[in-house]
This record gives structure tokens, sequence and C-alpha cells, in this order.
């Protein structure tokens, strides 16, 4: 089941991420990774800042998570992860689907250029690799990442 996630759900959030956040480890550049990949104050931070999550449920328990954030004049995919032990389910295209069925203006994503199996899921799901000069304009206009992550992230717009 889908539903909008809870601030009773943060915990669980946090676990979601740094769980499948270990995937990266080892994959991003050294200097962009830390443990917990995504401390509690950050998705505090994030949350604040507008992320909105959608949950998937599964027997009662959260199994994946995906955010949204409106910015501007389009919406961000961010922080879409799932449990590790419910990877490979179709979780994620499910929350995907539901998104992007929802969506009312463009949809961009960012993710990191290494991270092969999230550029190919968001492919199979009808998103596309903008070019280099496109990723950098769109990272500095609706995200505040530190420049040496724009030139490791890729950005894909539906």
């Amino acid at each position: 089941m889908i539903r909008e996630c809870l601030e009773d759900d943060f915990e669980a959030i946090y676990e979601i991420i740094n769980d499948a956040a270990q995937a990266y480890r080892g994959i991003i550049p050294p200097d962009r990774w830390h443990d917990p990949y995504m401390p509690r104050e950050e998705l505090r931070e994030e949350i604040s800042a507008g992320v909105a999550f959608l949950g998937y449920e599964k027997e009662g328990e959260l199994a994946g998570v995906m955010g949204t954030q409106d910015v501007q004049d389009v919406t961000l995919i961010r922080h879409a992860y799932v449990r590790t032990a419910h990877r490979n389910q179709g979780i994620g295209g499910e929350l995907l689907g539901q998104i992007m069925d929802g969506a009312t203006r463009p949809v961009l994503i960012g993710t990191w250029a290494d991270a092969f199996w999230a550029i190919r899921f968001y492919e199979r799901h009808g998103f596309k690799v903008v070019s280099p000069g496109e990723k950098e304009r769109l990272l500095r206009k609706y995200w505040s990442v530190p420049d040496r992550q724009i030139v490791t992230s890729v950005v894909l717009a539906a």
C-alpha cells in the first residue's frame, strides 16, 4: 500500500535511507560519503525545506520511500530508497508511478553518475539523462549542492 508518510514515520524513513544508501558505499566519491549517509538532522532539514515522502507499506512496515519537493516550476524526486531486504520487488517503480501520475509540473531527478543501477531504473521509467551543460544549469538552479557534487552527478528528466 502506498501512503503519505507522517511525522510518526520519521525513524522508519531515516532507517530506510541509511540502509538502502549502503549500495552507494564505494561508488560515490569518498569525500561525498559519510556515515550515516543521511544524519537525522539533515533529514529533518530536508523535510522542513519541503520534501514530502510517500511510503510503500508492506506487512505493516515501511519498505520504501520516495520524496518530492516542489522547487520553483519543477518537482524534484528526492531521496528514493527501498530497504535492502525488499529490493527488486517493484516497490520503487510503484512509488515513482504514483508520483508521476499526480505530477502537474516537470519532474527532475538527480543521482550519482556512477550509480548505474539508479540511472537504469529511471530510464526504464521513461526518464532521460540530460546533457552535461543542462545538468549543470539544472543543478545550480533547482538544487543546493556543492560544485564537487555537480561534477559527480547526473540529472534525468521525464
